[in-house]
């Protein structure tokens, strides 16, 4: 069945928001803790992956971002009080001033997309069956980006760049300034890292 002209304009609408925010700095912050937030706070980096907070807190770290002026994605999947369910993520939208969602689960990238906010499905490459997943998770979920875990492999990177047009993030152990470069050279258009080192470069 084709798509609706008005769904393609939409998902086509999406994709270019968020490479928008993309491209606004090649680092992305990822922050874990109280001390992580206070940190971002003067970093240079104008996006911020929220991965920490509960049904408590998570409305206060949003703020306090958004008084910052940086753009907000919250990982939903850790945060606690919650229970993996599209709700959360509706809580996020009606409750805060989230502009985006991480999440590995299916459910909840497209429970962000349905919510009118941007949707990062997180994947975890461990083996050769997790990567041959990937197209399979992508099409299912739709997301306006993915993000490849670890971020330190630039050659499943470039597979990865050579398997879709979505924006590509990579994340998790990305430690310095070589492999930042190693990643954006194998086509990520960013990376995220919790290194403050990183968020200087």
């Amino acid at each position: 069945m084709p798509e609706s002209p008005g769904r393609v304009q939409r998902m086509a609408d999406e994709s270019s928001r968020i490479s928008d925010v993309m491209s606004l700095h090649p680092v992305i912050a990822s922050i874990k803790d109280e001390d992580g937030l206070r940190a971002v706070l003067r970093a240079p980096c104008p996006v911020v992956f929220v991965l920490f907070g509960s049904v408590m807190t998570i409305q206060g770290i949003v703020a306090t971002l958004k008084n910052a002026e940086k753009t907000v994605f919250v990982d939903v999947d850790l945060l606690d009080g919650f229970s993996s369910k599209p709700i959360a993520v509706d809580f996020l939208k009606a409750h805060t001033q989230t502009d985006g969602v991480l999440s590995s689960k299916t459910i909840m990238v497209k429970a962000a997309k349905a919510a009118g906010l941007m949707a990062v499905h997180r994947l975890f490459l461990v083996d050769s069956l997790s990567y041959n997943n990937v197209s399979k998770q992508v099409k299912i979920s739709e997301p306006d980006a993915i993000m490849i875990l670890p971020g330190c492999m630039p050659r499943v990177l470039s597979w990865v760049r050579a398997d879709t047009n979505l924006p590509l993030i990579a994340g998790g152990l990305v430690c310095d300034k070589e492999d930042v470069m190693a990643a954006l050279n194998a086509g990520a258009n960013a990376i995220a890292s919790s290194n403050r080192g990183v968020w200087l470069m």
